[in-house]
């Protein structure tokens, strides 16, 4: 029971996380997905790129299918902002944006509470076994802080 507490919880954080990131979101315009977030930083249209691509990576990390955008990867793990020419435009990456979430909280309600101990596919049975608290779980709960770092990054842009 108190491992369904604890998964509970971290998906409860996730879910807000989520919700406010799209509150964020929803309230920009395409010419503010233009704006740095600070003079010289990254624009909010890499951050959302960025974000799409990490969610989206989430989704065979945690083994729950084949990523949907891994196209987003150039642009926004591999490159700084800028570097890249031809990204998405801000009304398609909100479209990325939408389905990867979607596929992957449905994907995430598919978990049992004992499956979220369980390594993730980035691990060896070997470095698990040193270490089973880099589980699934783990993944959630530091993807969920690097949801809500950005999303407060992009609030500066408003």
């Amino acid at each position: 029971m108190n491992g369904f507490l604890f998964v509970n919880a971290a998906l409860a954080s996730w879910n807000l996380g989520l919700r406010r990131a799209d509150a964020t979101l929803s309230a920009l315009t395409d010419e503010q997905f233009h704006r740095q977030i600070a003079p010289g930083k990254n624009r909010v249209l890499y951050l959302v790129g960025h974000l799409t691509a990490v969610h989206d990576s989430m989704i065979p990390l945690l083994g729950l299918g084949d990523r949907l955008h891994p196209e987003l990867d150039e642009p926004f793990i591999k490159q700084p902002d800028r570097a890249v020419d031809d990204i998405p435009t801000p009304g398609k990456l909100r479209q990325h944006w939408i389905e990867v979430n979607a596929a992957l909280n449905t994907g995430l309600l598919t978990l049992a509470p004992a499956e979220w101990l369980q390594r993730h596919n980035a691990m060896t049975d070997e470095d698990y076994a040193k270490d089973p608290t880099r589980n699934k779980l783990a993944v959630l709960l530091s993807r969920t802080n690097h949801l809500s770092y950005h999303n407060g990054q992009i609030i500066l842009a408003k």
